[in-house]
This record gives structure tokens, C-alpha cells and sequence, in this order.
């Protein structure tokens, strides 16, 4: 225990400024040469390992018994010495395990190499298994080689823990010392692993779409430009897949999907990066209500094979994803929080008269469409905890969405909220060619108005629309927030390996 005390006593040490590192560095530089001096290599070669620390764990009733010769490699996390005995603990993707080395087990002159290690350096270690006095899971060493010399001290686990800054830059280094980032990240893939399953079980078949696309489209979204020299082009990182996923599905495909990234020239915050992942799932014959469906299912059906339950905890709050999830449309949303019921609403005084008694600004170029969507951001998103789709989206921001049949002004379109952040958009396609045309050309009008998020004409996609698409219904996830949920994280750029930010000296 009171190796332990000393132990942690010197990780909450004040944080090393600038000048210390230096100083460690060569001093670890020098280690670095007198290994080489010695015949060893401080950057190493393969390493045969046959265990991880938690097989050790597991299986250590079986090898203590037959005295198991075992081989771990991992990261030197923490060191005590008492001359001829020496402690350490290593750390491996699986945890951490103590190793005891002796001098007359190792050899002298092996042994010597243990003055030389640092904390951080990689190891590889050959023995048997046993607990101590104390009941502690250790290896006992017969045999250990460097693997990988640390140049760099790692920073103090107590004050890395809280420098966010740090973390976000340096993602190797919070990787470890904060075993707890590296479970989020264990838990993303598992999560996009579900997602895929549950698509491929409903013989949903994955596909790739270019990265790069001429024209801009799928998403009302700002684009990143760039340009191709050899076919003299100007080309757009793709702000979403849909109108190839959609193209594929006039081809025949009928059910697709693609998961991966796409880009917006967008501002960050903890809800956006310029770079994210989505899934886009296309299903022919279908509408709007069978992808809501097929929404609750992905969501709640990942949340149970990785969390083991439905019922999640996010920033305190408790999160049911059980199905069926709340279903309002938008103006009926609008009228519940805020009074002001738009149904029938068709002059567009009396809508900016109704968005100015609940004090929600407006563009002088909006219509009755984008009034009570901005009713509904300022007034509603907030208040939707717990799972809800909202549904009966304008025309107006819904310019790939089938009409309504009972009212052409709302689209059959659904939007899933949780914990007031958008998780998903969805709708029945838009398969008319000569109304999709004409909303084109009016998204093209707004953009020429300096609207640079509304949609470019894309002449060949209604092209695709003139040879049919069948009714489909189309859907997409946000997975970034998807796991943030399943993680219980604040910040998107707590379940991305690398988020984008400002340069230093900004």
C-alpha cells in the first residue's frame, strides 16, 4: 500500500513546464544510447505475445496450476525498485498487470536494463503467473526485452486528465492515460458494427459512393471546394451521398446503404465538425413511416446489444429508446410550446406577425415554410428529451420530400430528436421529375439570392428521376451523435479520434 501512496503522490505533481520536458527528454535520449551500448535495441522487432492482461485474469486458475509460461507486451505505466526486486506495471489494450522481476531470475546483466526504462516505454515480458502477498495478479519475470523507448515523459495523469485541450490534440497520449477514452472509442465501433448488422439482417446491401461529386447536393449545407487538375474541374468534398444512393435505387438496387463521412464548411461546436459520419439507407417501396421504424430498431436495438439495455443515462438525464418513440408533426409541435398554432395559415403577414408575438426573427425572403421552421428551432428543438420524431415538414426546407397527399404544402418527412439534438432525417422521396426540376430551379433562385446552403441544379440526377424511382423511402443517422448518446459524451469531439481545430497560435 505504501508503494501505491508514493506512486500516486508522484502523478499529482504539478504539471511539467516546457524547460522539463527538455530536460527529460534528454535524459531519456541518453538512456536511449546506453541501451544501444549494450547491445540491446531501443526500438525493437516482433514480439511473439501468447496473452493480454485480462486472459491472465480469466485464465489464471489453469495457468498458475500448470505453471503456464506466458508472454504479454505492453506500456510501462508505473515503476518501483528495491535493488535486486523491481515492480512495474504494464498496460495493454485489455488493462493493466503488475510485473515482479528479480535480478537472479533475470540475470544481472540483464537486469541492468531495468535502470534504463522509463516510465512510457513499450516492453515485452516472459514468465509465469502468481499473486502476491498481497493478492495481486502479477507476472514473474524470466525474461525482459525493450520494445520501444519513450522519448517523451507522459504528462501527469491527474492534470492530463483535465487539459481537454491536450486531449483533443494529442488523442495518442489521452488514449493512455485515460483508459476510459479508449472504452468510448471500443464502443464506437461496436456501435457502427450493430448498425451495419441490423441492415445487412434486413438485406440492406452496402455500397460506396464518390467522396468528390461536380455538383454539391443532397443536403442544405455549405460545401468545401476543390479542383482537379487533370479534368480541369472544380469538384465539392460531398456534403451527403444521397442523390447517387438514390440513383442506384432507379438502377434497381432497391435496398442500399452507405456508412461513411461527409463535409460541411460549417462552424464546431460540441455538436458539429466539418467531417462526420453518417449512415444513408435507401429502401424501395417503402415511405417515411417504415423508416421511422427502421430509426427506432438501429437505435434502440444498438443501444441494447452494447449497453445491455434501452434505457440510457445522458448528461444526468434518463433517456427511454424504447419503440415506439413520441410522434408529433411540426406545427403541431410549434403550437404546443409556443402557442401560436400556423394550421391553415396562408398569408404571409399573418405568419410574421405570429413568429414576431413569440420573438423569433426572420428573413425578409422567408416564406410560410421556413417561419415555422424557425419557429420551431427556437422554441421546440429544445424541449424534446426524450426520442420524438417530428414530422410534416414544409415544402419549403424539404426540397427532396414527397408532397403530402392531403396537403402539398407539407412534405411526408420525419426529423428524430433526442435530448434536443437532431439524430436523424428521413422522408419519402421525391420521385416526380418535373416537380423535382421546379424545386431545383427554385433552390437555384434562393442561391442566387445568397443563399450559398440552398441546392445546386443537378440535370443529371432528375435525368436518373425521368427513367423512374420507384416510392422509396430514405433515411439518415447521424452516428457521431448516435455514440455521443450510447457514451454518455458532452462533446462530439469526445467520439472522434482526431476533431478538427483552430491552430495553436489562433
Amino acid at each position: 500500500m505504501a508503494e501505491e501512496k508514493n506512486t500516486q503522490q508522484a502523478e499529482e505533481k504539478a504539471p511539467l513546464t516546457e524547460s522539463e520536458i527538455n530536460e527529460q527528454m534528454q535524459v531519456r535520449l541518453d538512456k536511449m544510447h546506453k541501451i544501444a551500448e549494450h547491445g540491446w535495441q531501443p526500438f525493437g522487432h516482433k514480439f511473439e505475445w501468447t496473452h493480454h492482461a485480462a486472459d491472465i485474469a480469466e485464465q489464471f486458475e489453469e495457468l498458475s496450476a500448470n505453471e503456464t509460461i506466458v508472454r504479454l507486451a505492453g506500456r510501462v505505466m508505473a515503476i518501483r525498485g528495491h535493488g535486486k526486486t523491481c515492480f512495474m506495471d504494464m498496460m495493454d489494450k485489455s488493462g493493466r498487470i503488475q510485473l515482479y522481476v528479480r535480478k537472479d531470475a533475470i540475470g544481472e546483466e540483464n537486469y541492468a536494463l531495468i535502470k534504463m526504462m522509463d516510465i512510457g516505454d513499450i516492453v515485452g515480458v516472459c514468465g509465469t503467473v502468481f499473486r502476491t502477498h498481497m493478492g495481486e495478479l502479477s507476472i514473474k519475470a524470466v525474461s525482459l526485452e525493450m520494445l520501444s523507448k519513450s522519448l517523451r515523459p507522459l504528462p501527469e495523469k491527474w492534470h492530463g486528465l483535465k487539459d481537454i485541450e491536450m486531449r483533443y490534440r494529442q488523442r495518442y497520449v489521452d488514449l493512455i492515460v485515460n483508459p476510459e477514452v479508449r472504452d468510448t472509442f471500443v464502443k464506437r465501433s461496436q456501435i457502427i458494427k450493430s448498425v451495419r448488422e441490423i441492415l445487412d439482417n434486413r438485406n440492406f446491401l452496402e455500397v460506396e459512393t464518390p467522396i468528390m461529386h461536380s455538383i454539391a447536393g443532397g443536403a442544405a449545407a455549405r460545401p468545401f471546394v476543390t479542383y482537379h487538375n487533370a479534368l480541369d474541374m472544380q469538384l465539392y468534398m460531398r456534403i451527403a451521398p444521397e442523390l447517387y444512393l438514390k440513383r442506384l435505387i432507379v438502377g434497381g438496387m432497391e435496398r442500399v446503404y452507405e456508412l461513411g463521412r461527409v463535409f460541411r464548411n460549417e462552424g464546431i461546436d460540441i455538436k458539429h465538425n466539418p467531417e462526420f459520419t453518417i449512415v444513408e439507407i435507401y429502401q424501395a417501396f417503402a415511405d417515411y413511416k417504415d423508416m421511422m421504424e427502421l430509426t427506432e430498431t438501429i437505435v434502440s436495438q444498438t443501444a441494447q446489444k452494447v449497453l445491455g439495455t434501452m434505457k440510457i443515462t445522458y448528461e444526468g438525464q434518463e433517456i427511454d429508446l424504447t419503440p415506439p418513440w413520441n410522434r408529433m408533426t411540426m406545427i403541431e409541435a410549434v403550437a404546443k410550446y409556443t402557442g401560436q398554432d400556423f394550421t391553415g395559415v396562408t398569408d404571409i403577414e399573418e405568419a410574421r406577425k405570429m413568429a414576431a408575438a413569440i420573438n423569433v426573427p426572420i428573413e425578409k425572403t422567408y416564406g410560410i415554410g421556413k417561419i415555422i421552421n424557425a419557429c420551431f428551432e427556437e422554441h421546440v428543438e429544445d424541449k424534446l428529451i426524450q426520442p420524438t420524431f417530428i414530422t410534416g415538414h414544409p415544402k419549403e426546407i424539404s426540397p427532396l420530400a414527397k408532397s403530402s397527399v392531403e396537403n402539398p404544402e407539407i412534405t411526408d418527412r420525419f426529423e428524430g430528436f433526442i435530448y434536443a439534438r437532431e439524430i436523424c432525417n428521413g422522408f419519402t422521396e421525391l420521385n416526380d421529375p418535373i416537380d423535382q426540376r421546379e424545386r431545383f430551379v427554385k433552390q437555384v433562385e434562393e442561391r442566387n439570392a445568397g443563399d450559398d446552403e440552398a441546392h445546386m441544379m443537378d440535370e443529371d440526377f432528375v435525368n436518373a428521376l425521368e427513367y423512374g424511382l420507384p416510392p422509396t423511402g430514405g433515411l439518415g443517422i447521424g452516428i457521431d451523435r448516435l455514440v455521443m448518446f450510447l457514451t454518455d459524451s458532452t462533446s462530439i469531439r469526445d467520439v472522434l479520434f482526431f476533431p478538427h481545430m483552430r491552430h495553436k497560435n489562433q
